[in-house]
C-alpha cells in the first residue's frame, strides 16, 4: 500500500471546465524520506517507514538520530509505517514526492480530530435535558446508569457519559485527488479531511474496492491575471 505524510493547510474551492464548483482541502506534501524497509525475513511482514519534516539532531534521542543515519538522512519529526510492497521502487534514503499519487486516485486520509476539551453528557452526546420546573434537581444530568435486565449492577459497554470530546484519530475514506502540484508540493483532495489547520495527516490508497476515476479538468483562474 502506498501512502504519504502531509500537513493540512485548509480548504478552498476550484471550478471544473463544465462549471461545477468542487470544495477541496489543500494538503502540503513535502518530500517524505524512506527511513526503513521491513521484510518478511527480518520482521515477519513487509512495510516501509517514511519520515516527514526535519528536526534538529539535538532535539531527538541518540537512538532516533542513529535510526535516521542508517538511511543517510536527517532525523524526522513524524514517522509512519505503510504495510505492503507499495514502495518497491524506492531505496533507503530516497525521497517520495507528491507525484506518488495522480489526479483521479481515490485515497483514505487519516488525522487527529480537533480537541474540544471536557464536555458534559448533554452537549457531547446530544442527549435530552431534564425538566426545568421548580423543584427539579436534574436539569442537565445523564440520568441513571443502571442496566436493564438481570445483572442491574453492571453498566453496558458504550454508555454515553461526560468526558473528553475530540482529539481522536479519524479516517475519511474514498476521497478523490483533484490535483497534484509537484512544483509547489501540495495535493488538492475533494471534500474535507480530519484535523485542524496545520495538522499532520496520512494519505494512502483506499482500502475500498473503488477504482481510480478520470482526472478532472480545472479552470485556470490565474490565466487572466497573467495577461
Amino acid at each position: 500500500m502506498k501512502g504519504l505524510i502531509g500537513r493540512k493547510l485548509g480548504m478552498t474551492q476550484v471550478f471544473l471546465t463544465d462549471g461545477t464548483l468542487v470544495p477541496v482541502t489543500v494538503v502540503e506534501v513535502l518530500p517524505n524520506v524512506v527511513l526503513q524497509k521491513k521484510t518478511v525475513e527480518t520482521d515477519g511482514y513487509e512495510a516501509t517507514q517514511l519520515g516527514y519534516e526535519d528536526v534538529k539532531a539535538n532535539k531527538v534521542k541518540k537512538a532516533e538520530s542513529g535510526h535516521a543515519s542508517k538511511a543517510n538522512a536527517t532525523p524526522k519529526r513524524y514517522l509512519k509505517e505503510f504495510r505492503g510492497n507499495g514502495f518497491e521502487a524506492y531505496e533507503l534514503g530516497q525521497e517520495v514526492a507528491a507525484d506518488l499519487f495522480v489526479a483521479g486516485d481515490i485515497v483514505d486520509v487519516s488525522g487527529r480530530s480537533r480537541g474540544k476539551g471536557y464536555m458534559g453528557a448533554v452537549y457531547r452526546n446530544n442527549q435530552a435535558i431534564g425538566p426545568k420546573s421548580h423543584g427539579s434537581r436534574s436539569h442537565r444530568v445523564p440520568g441513571s446508569f443502571a442496566n436493564m435486565g438481570v445483572n442491574v449492577s453492571s453498566i453496558k459497554p458504550g454508555l454515553t457519559k461526560a468526558g473528553q470530546e475530540g482529539y481522536k484519530m479519524r479516517t475519511n475514506q474514498a476521497l478523490e485527488v483533484i490535483k497534484v502540484d509537484t512544483e509547489n508540493n501540495y495535493l488538492l483532495i475533494k471534500g474535507n479531511v480530519p484535523g485542524p489547520r496545520k495538522g499532520i495527516v496520512t494519505i494512502k490508497e483506499t482500502v475500498k474496492r473503488i477504482k481510480s476515476v478520470e482526472a478532472k479538468e480545472l479552470v485556470d483562474l490565474t490565466a487572466d491575471k497573467e495577461d
